[in-house]
């Protein structure tokens, strides 16, 4: 590898999707150097990962860009089933459930990817951070002190660690040799599109039922905010959509009330096959794998977007915890620990929506997903009911009585909380600058006790006393200061 011009940083990261942009963002934060390099000229034009969920809400507030989200997005349509050019009655999507106190996002929430990705680099410039676009990876080596990587600009770029967030087609994935183990969820490709049809009422999301059981569905979903709709439609199995102007006219005019002339504007296409399919390793070395790169999924249930977020949002802490505060690498090793199994997880729940065996309910919504078996959960309490709150679940949200706050005001950050929930126990000097003392009364969803919550929001260590805690952080963080400042 040529290494005349060579650009150095902390981490490197392969995509400016989703994954990427969120990782970027939490790693510029703590203060760690990242570049984001992308192989396109401009982020992904398209409104394809439309679904955000409860989980990936809370993570959006903790990176600072919920009320961006929020503002530019809406709750899902209800569904209208058309048959024969006839309205035939609503049809509910999602299983309902409510805002509460310990978790307050109820339901998906609907917002373009495309516009997701500019709320996500619009942050990451507010960090300091920014994307080379159009600089494709061409190559990769490692060795025991970094990565170097060679980019189609004829610039290298030498990095603690790297990241494959670069999609299902994986250049850095290849270049590792990791194959990913999958399967066809549907055999007939599916075409999706953003599309202009003044004609049509943006008050529900239309589906259009085939005439018989021979027939294949299409669905036009109104996005919020903007003019455009999401178009849908399944194709033959061995067939390629046509992508064209004219190609979804005549998909359109074929199996809706609508005429041709009605779709105004094709504003961008594409085609997929739906398939599943999950790395056999999230971890190379020095490399790690995130987002598509790393799990592809059927888009039945909005499952894709969330869980790349999720993995981003696992793996950001502990590079900082490693690259800025000396933690060992041996922290690195519980991203797979953690994350595949919950990518496996979720990509079955995907498969089985798709195939009409699952609901979207409160499985997709991933509040429920949770790492009590990983390395990093220590839970020291004993007596425990079936359904308390234990080491490794997700901390719950809820009001703070002394501040007026919530307490996900208190774990907003890059810091640790140890929180202190309904008990007078005395609490051990810790650096303030690494984890945060907080204490509230006695609180329904945790119980009684000493929760140490981890950067990402999940319970690491539970107590019923401190007895043990600072033993934990020492033994995750390494040289650590623990003295209080």
């Amino acid at each position: 590898m040529e290494l005349n011009n060579v650009k150095e940083t902390g981490v490197l990261i392969a995509g400016a999707g989703p994954t990427g942009l969120a990782l970027a963002c939490d790693l510029a934060r703590r203060g760690v150097p990242a570049l984001v390099v992308e192989r396109a000229p401009a982020l992904f034009p398209g409104s394809r990962g439309k679904g955000i969920q409860p989980r990936t809400m809370e993570v959006f507030d903790d990176l600072g860009v919920s009320d961006a989200v929020l503002a530019s997005g809406g709750p899902y349509p209800v569904a209208m089933v058309w048959r024969e050019g006839e309205r035939r009655g609503e049809h509910r999507m999602f299983d309902a459930s409510e805002p509460t106190g310990a978790a307050p996002h109820a339901g998906p929430w609907m917002l373009p990817q495309w516009r997701t990705q500019e709320i996500l680099l619009a942050r990451l410039r507010e960090l300091g951070g920014d994307v080379m676009f159009g600089a494709a990876v061409t190559d990769l080596t490692q060795d025991a002190d970094g990565v170097t990587v060679g980019l189609s600009t004829g610039t290298a770029v030498r990095a603690a660690y790297a990241v494959a967030a670069d999609g299902g087609r994986s250049t850095l994935r290849r270049a590792l040799g990791i194959a990913m183990t999958g399967e066809t969820v549907d055999p007939h490709p599916v075409l999706v599109a953003d599309v202009r049809i003044p004609a049509l009422d943006r008050d529900n999301w239309h589906m259009f039922s085939p005439a018989d059981d021979g027939g294949l569905a299409l669905a036009i979903c109104p996005l919020p905010g903007i003019p455009d709709f999401q178009l849908t439609a399944q194709f033959p199995a061995g067939t390629t959509p046509d992508l064209s102007l004219q190609g979804v006219r005549e998909v359109v005019a074929a199996r809706t009330h609508l005429s041709a002339d009605d779709v105004t504007e094709v504003r961008w296409s594409s085609d997929f096959r739906p398939r599943a399919a999950l790395a056999d390793r999230f971890r190379a070395g020095r490399v790690f794998l995130a987002g598509d790169a790393a799990h592809v999924h059927s888009p039945a249930g909005g499952q894709g977007l969330n869980t790349s977020v999720q993995d981003a949002y696992n793996l950001g802490w502990k590079l900082g915890a490693v690259l800025r505060l000396g933690a060992p690498d041996a922290l690195l090793d519980t991203y797979e620990e953690e994350r595949l199994p919950n990518a496996a997880h979720m990509l079955g729940l995907s498969t089985r929506i798709h195939r009409g065996e699952a609901r979207r309910g409160a499985a997709t919504q991933q509040l429920g997903i949770g790492y009590r078996a990983s390395s990093l959960a220590r839970e020291t309490r004993a007596g425990l009911t079936e359904d308390a709150l234990r080491a490794g679940d997700r901390a719950p949200d809820g009001p703070d009585a002394t501040t007026g706050e919530r307490l996900f005001d208190a774990f907003r950050g890059p810091h640790w909380t140890l929180l202190a929930v309904g008990t007078d126990t005395e609490l051990p000097p810790l650096d303030r600058t690494l984890v945060h003392a907080h204490r509230i009364p006695a609180y329904e969803p945790y119980g009684k006790g000493l929760f140490l919550v981890r950067p990402d929001g999940y319970v690491g260590w539970a107590g019923a006393d401190a007895t043990g805690v600072r033993e934990y952080l020492r033994t995750h963080l390494g040289a650590v200061d623990l003295k209080s400042t």
